[in-house]
């Protein structure tokens, strides 16, 4: 594939009759890890549920190419058979499915609904499993069912690298967790890492960034990314707040007739 892996112009969102994105731009390669940034509110959840098709966020205007492909038009299922996958802020529980079902399901749904052979699978989960140095156990129990914060969001990893997605979307992955297990999900992100993924890693603070290195970083805030940068951008960010680079944004917002 030639081109940028995932392209955003103009993308504006809204939430039930509320605008939440105002012009979003933003290109994502192969092998690259963006970090978004920004105040609550500002949209960071928005992108990412709208950029897997969630019907509730409407898109008002711009485009969204995904290898290529005009991708607006389609259904969040036929996104993920492309190659995208969301890790959810705040993953749901599946009483009564484990791991080891639910997974398999997904890889044949990734697939098209081609059977996916049962040696194939074991294989594939036990390779993964020991990749991110997780217990086979763990693929025995219910989905998230009694799972801590930490353990949800290493399932997302596990289902990240059974699906081998060509674009993973981390909406807040560090929310809700303690530094240990942080390190521990974002060892597990970085074992996938490889110079075919492309990682759009939504965040409000810096210290995800200490663990899963990006080599952009973007501030979104009020529906715009008014701030691009290397990882220096996330340093800053973590010493002197949002005030300074909002408050340099304002005059540029004012002209639109918008409060900062």
């Amino acid at each position: 594939m030639t081109g940028p892996l995932l392209e955003i112009q103009g993308l504006e969102v809204a939430v039930e009759g509320k605008q939440i994105l105002n012009g979003v731009d933003l290109t994502v390669n192969r092998g690259e890890v963006h970090a978004i940034m920004g105040p609550n509110g500002s949209g960071k959840s928005t992108l990412a549920n709208a950029l897997m098709g969630h019907p509730r966020y409407q898109i008002t205007a711009g485009r969204v190419r995904f290898k290529g492909e005009d991708i607006l038009g389609l259904t969040p299922d036929a996104r993920a058979q492309m190659g995208m996958f969301l890790a959810f802020q705040y993953p749901t529980s599946i009483p009564g499915v484990t791991m080891v079902n639910f997974l398999r399901q997904a890889l044949k749904a990734r697939r098209g609904g081609a059977d996916v052979p049962v040696r194939e699978f074991r294989e594939k989960l036990m390779s993964t499993l020991k990749l991110l140095k997780m217990d086979e156990q763990f693929a025995r129990r219910y989905v998230n069912e009694g799972f801590s914060g930490g353990e949800k969001k290493r399932a997302e990893v596990l289902q990240m690298g059974i699906l081998e997605p060509d674009l993973a979307i981390m909406d807040e992955t560090d929310s809700g967790l303690d530094i240990d297990a942080l390190r521990t999900v974002a060892d597990g992100v970085n074992a996938l890492m490889t110079d075919q993924l492309g990682v759009v890693l939504i965040t409000h603070y810096q210290r995800l960034l200490n663990y899963i290195k990006p080599q952009f970083v973007h501030v979104l805030f009020q529906g715009r990314i008014i701030e691009s940068g290397g990882p220096e951008l996330a340093l800053q960010l973590e010493e002197h707040g949002y005030d300074p680079i909002i408050a340099e944004f304002a005059p540029a917002l004012a002209a639109t007739g918008e409060k900062a």
